[in-house]
C-alpha cells in the first residue's frame, strides 16, 4: 500500500472550534469545470455615485439624508434584522418542537470612507485604523446597552457574497442572545481551558489556563514555511489558512504573542499591527485573481466588552476565555469567475474542499502586497 499523501489522498480534518469535520479531496483539483461562472466584480468605481445610498449627502432608501462625512461614519441600519426593545412576547408554543423566543437588538452600518471606490485593500493604513476605532467604539456602545448579550462585526464584500451596495462598508449587529456559531466556539474555548494541559512557552488565557487558539497559533509558527499554512506575520498578528479551512482561500487572523480577548484590549501598537495585517491580507486577496475579491469577514471576540472597576480597569471574567480572531471566508475557487458552491454533499452531509489548506496558503504567500491596480498605474 502506498504511503498517505495529504496532497493527493482524500482525508477528513477536524475543526476544534466548531467540532465539525471537513472532507478534503485534493485529487479533485484537476476536475474540469463546465458549470456556472460569475460576472467579474467591477474593479473601477466612481469616486462618488449620485445613486448610492451610502455616499455623503445622498438620500438613503429609507428617506434619511447622509451627512457630508469625511472619514469613517456609522449610522443605524434602515432595514435592521433585529429591532430595539421592548418587543412583544411570543405566544405559547403549539408543540414542544415548535418553539420561538423573542430577540431584540440593533444593527449599525459602518461606512469605511466617503469615497465610493476605496475598499479595504486600497485604503491607507490610517483609514483602516479609523475603521478599527469605529468597530471598537460601536462594540463598546452596543455591548453596554441593557439586554445586549452579543455584538457581531462583519463585512460582506462583493455581489456574490450578497452585498447590496458596492460602497465599502461593514455592519455591526447587536443581539439579546449569543448566536449559534460564536456560541459553539466559546464552548470549545471554555472546554479546552478547563481540560487541556499547558505547554511550556505557549501564551495562556485567563488565570493561566490553556487557550485553544494560543496553542494552535504557537504550533503553526513552528511549522516550516514550505509545509505550513502561514500567509503573513507581523509584530503581533498572523494571517493563516487554518488546518480545518472550508472555503478555498479561507484565512484566520489572530494575535500570537499574548492572549487578547477583544478589540478593547488592544495596545496602540497592537491596533496598528491589526490594521496592518487586515490591509495586507485583503491586498493579497485582490491580487490572487486580479479582481475585487469577494469575501465574508467576521470578528469573533468576547460577546460584549468587560465591565470596568472604580479605577477604570477592565474586570476579568469568564468571557475572557475568548481569543480574538477574524474569519475571512471567500467563495472564489479557480478564478475571478468560478466560485465554490455549497451544495449536495456539503448541504446534506459535511463540508468538503478540494484545494488543501497548505496549497492555498502557498498561493496567497506568492501574491504581491502591491495592489494590482496600483501596480498597473505605476507601469503606465
Amino acid at each position: 500500500m502506498e504511503p498517505f499523501d495529504p496532497t493527493t489522498h482524500p482525508h477528513r480534518r477536524y475543526n476544534p472550534l466548531t467540532n465539525i469535520h471537513i472532507l478534503v479531496s485534493p485529487h479533485r483539483t484537476k476536475r474540469p469545470w463546465l458549470g456556472q461562472t460569475e460576472p467579474a466584480e467591477p474593479s473601477k468605481l466612481p469616486h462618488y455615485d449620485p445613486e448610492c445610498y451610502l455616499c455623503p449627502g445622498n438620500t438613503r432608501a429609507g428617506g434619511k439624508v447622509n451627512e457630508m462625512y469625511t472619514s469613517t461614519v456609522v449610522f443605524e441600519n434602515d432595514y435592521a434584522a433585529v429591532l430595539p426593545p421592548p418587543g412583544p412576547v411570543t405566544p405559547p408554543a403549539a408543540h414542544p418542537l415548535l418553539t420561538a423566543v423573542p430577540i431584540q437588538g440593533g444593527c449599525d452600518v459602518v461606512c469605511f470612507h466617503p469615497r465610493h471606490d476605496l475598499s479595504l485593500p486600497i485604503l491607507s493604513l490610517r483609514d483602516v485604523e479609523n475603521i478599527v476605532d469605529e468597530w471598537t467604539r460601536v462594540y463598546i456602545k452596543r455591548g453596554t446597552e441593557p439586554g445586549i448579550e452579543y455584538v457581531q462585526i462583519f463585512e460582506n464584500k462583493g455581489a456574490m457574497m450578497g452585498c447590496s451596495n458596492p460602497h465599502p462598508h461593514s455592519q455591526v449587529w447587536s443581539l439579546s442572545t449569543i448566536p449559534t456559531l460564536p456560541e459553539k466556539e466559546l464552548a470549545s474555548l471554555h472546554n479546552y481551558a478547563s481540560t487541556a494541559c499547558i505547554r511550556s512557552g505557549v501564551p495562556t488565557g485567563p488565570d493561566g489556563h490553556a487557550c485553544l487558539l494560543c496553542e494552535y497559533v504557537h504550533h503553526e509558527l513552528s511549522v516550516p514555511e514550505d509545509e505550513g499554512r502561514l500567509v503573513i506575520t507581523n509584530e503581533h498578528f498572523v494571517a493563516l489558512v487554518p488546518w480545518w479551512a472550508y472555503w478555498p482561500f479561507e484565512i484566520m487572523v489572530l494575535p500570537y504573542k499574548r492572549h487578547i480577548s477583544s478589540l478593547v484590549h488592544f495596545t496602540a501598537d497592537e491596533k496598528h499591527a491589526f490594521a496592518d495585517i487586515m490591509s495586507r491580507v485583503t491586498k493579497r486577496y485582490d491580487n490572487l485573481f486580479s479582481c475585487s475579491f469577494a469575501y465574508a469577514l467576521g470578528v469573533h471576540q468576547r460577546p460584549i466588552p468587560p465591565r470596568r472597576n472604580d479605577d477604570g480597569m477592565y474586570i476579568q471574567d469568564a468571557d475572557d476565555v475568548a481569543h480574538l480572531h477574524v474569519h475571512f471566508e471567500p467563495p472564489l475557487l479557480r478564478s475571478a469567475s468560478v466560485r465554490k458552491f455549497l451544495a449536495g454533499f456539503e448541504v446534506m452531509a459535511e463540508p468538503q474542499r478540494d484545494l488543501t489548506a497548505e496549497q492555498a496558503a502557498k498561493r496567497l504567500r506568492n501574491c504581491s502586497e502591491v495592489h494590482y491596480l496600483h501596480a498597473a498605474r505605476s507601469a503606465q
